[in-house]
Parts: structure tokens; sequence; C-alpha cells
């Protein structure tokens, strides 16, 4: 079995690292607009990694490719590989990037490849503990998501960009467009997070959870930001962002009827941003190897069975809690 990384970032190095701990990849093709930094990544994960030095958008046939490159050129990669019969996982957490993937949906079934969208931190992890928290509900009413931090510099460039662009919310049955850095709300995630400020801004996971959840009347999604986030959000990021993101978290919380009774869960997760998103992708390329997801275009929510894929989850160190009165692990 052979996978493909594109982008040797924070998310995509890792990606490569934990693909080839796995039984079932015998070799990692490496592709970065940057040959020299994919070619420090291949140094240093072994004879078992290589480079593909190619300019175009077309890769060497591999059994799924990972898409960790920045917003505007996964549709490109994505449908090069469908084309070529190559099923696709994509970290992308840009709306315009998941609308266009998810539009490969008839492209991949005819193909009988599978295309996986938004699966990195959020969106992806929120998909996940969205489907998980949702078992213990007979209705689920209303999903709200927030995140906290960003992976490498790629990312942290997102993260700004999205808080000046438009938030994408589902209420009462459509999609309302909201202003990016309105919508202030306090909201705790795990320890040591803890409580943060969260905006609305421009961010993928409504579009990718409604499907899964059509009875819920509300569907948002937020982003912790600081007074300076804001007021520079319009403007070219004033300083060189991190080369790697520190630590990051991921919030859910559900509201819906049990029994006749409504009910709210919180489920949460904090780890460092690009440990967390290489984790959910090398999960899900490693699902889509062993044949575990449907051909087509969809997001995490839609396919995956979220306890089996949270256990993979646990097994690469990625803790979960659930709040329901007091913090407690999820087991």
């Amino acid at each position: 079995m052979k996978a493909a990384v594109v982008g040797c970032g924070a998310v995509g190095a890792r990606v490569a690292r934990q693909l080839l701990a796995l039984s079932t990849v015998d070799e990692v093709i490496l592709r970065d607009s940057v040959t020299p930094r994919a070619r420090s990544v291949a140094r240093a994960l072994g004879d078992s990694a290589c480079v593909d030095e190619g300019v175009t958008f077309d890769l060497p046939l591999v059994d799924v490719v990972v898409l960790a490159t920045p917003p505007e050129t996964h549709l490109q990669f994505a449908r090069s590989a469908v084309r070529r019969g190559m099923s696709v996982v994509s970290i992308t957490d840009a709306i315009e990037d998941v609308q266009l993937l998810l539009s490969l949906s008839d492209d991949a079934r005819a193909a009988g490849v599978s295309v996986v969208v938004g699966a990195g931190f959020c969106p992806g992890l929120s998909c996940i503990l969205a489907r998980f928290g949702a078992e213990r509900f007979d209705v689920v009413d209303e999903i709200h998501v927030a995140k906290f931090g960003t992976g490498g510099p790629a990312c942290a460039r997102q993260h700004h960009r999205a808080l000046s662009g438009a938030a994408l919310d589902w209420r009462d049955g459509a999609w309302v467009r909201r202003r990016g850095g309105s919508g202030r709300e306090l909201l705790w995630f795990p320890e040591p997070v803890a409580a943060r400020d969260c905006y609305r801004a421009a961010l993928a996971d409504a579009l990718l959870l409604q499907p899964s959840f059509p009875a819920a009347t509300r569907i948002t999604s937020r982003m912790s930001a600081t007074r300076r986030d804001r007021m520079t959000a319009g403007f070219p990021m004033l300083r060189p962002p991190h080369p790697e993101g520190r630590t990051g978290a991921v919030r859910v919380e559900l509201r819906g009827r049990r029994e006749g009774t409504h009910e709210v869960s919180v489920i949460g997760v904090t780890e460092p941003t690009a440990v967390g998103a290489a984790a959910v992708a090398a999960t899900a390329a490693a699902w889509t190897i062993a044949e575990r997801f449907p051909a087509g275009a969809t997001g995490l929510a839609a396919v995956v069975e979220p306890r089996a894929f949270l256990v993979d989850l646990m097994e690469r160190g990625i803790r979960v809690f659930s709040f329901d009165g007091r913090p407690r692990r999820v087991v």
C-alpha cells in the first residue's frame, strides 16, 4: 500500500509519520511547494518515504492522497486524483474548498473512490465528536462548535482570514450568513485552555454537519479571538505566524431531547492543533485504505462510526472529555 501526502508543514509531516507507523502502509510519497522541506521530512522518516518533485497536480499512483496544503489548491489535486482512481483525504477548513470538494461526489462515486472532506481538527474532529455525542439523544436540535488555536503557518493565516469572512450558520431550515467577528460568547474548553471569548467566523463545520443532522434547527461554529485579532482581521498579518501552533482545543455542544426531556451535552478535546489534525487525517486515510468509507465526497460526520474512530484516535494519544456537571474523560 502506498500513500501520498501533499504539503509537508506542521500537519502534513505528522500525517506522513503516522501513516508509516501503520502496518498497512509500505511507502509514503511526499510533495510540497518547497521541495527542500519535503526532502527534509523524507530524510527524517527514513527509507520508506520519498519525494515527488512534480510541478503539476498529477501525483504518482497511490492508494490514498492526503491533502495538507493551503486553501485554494485542494480541488485541483482532488480532481486529478479522482480522475485516476485514487481516494482523497482533505484537511481543508475553508468554506469555498469544502463546497468545491463536495461537488466531486458524483465523479468519485463513478470512479469508486472516496473523497473525505474536512478531515482535520475543526472541521474533522468536531464532526466526529458531534456524531459521538448525538448517540445519547433521541433527537438533536442544536449543535454549536467552537475552536481555539491554530496548527502551522498556513492554518494561522486561514484562521486570520476566517475572522473577517462571513460565517455560515444553519438556522430553521436555511443557511444564514453572519458577519465574522460578531456573536461573542464566553465558552469553556477542557483545561488548560479553559474559558475563551469566541466569535463567528468563516468556518466550514456547519456545512459538513447539516447533512448528517437534518432535524437540527441550529448549527453554528465559532473560533476564539482576542481584541487584537478582531481589530486586525481585515489587514495582512502584522507578524509572521509561529512555525507550529501550540495548544489547541475543540468544543462541541449538543442540545436535544431524550426520553421526552431536554438535555445538553458538551464534548471537547485539548491537544496541540497540528497533532490533533494529523491524528484525524491519518486515521481517515487508514480507514480509506481499509475501504471503510463509501464512494463519494462527504465529511466525516456522514460516514464515520464515531466510537470506533475515537478508539483509533485515543490509540494515537488523543484525549476526549465530556462535561455533565463535572469534566470527565471519555473511555
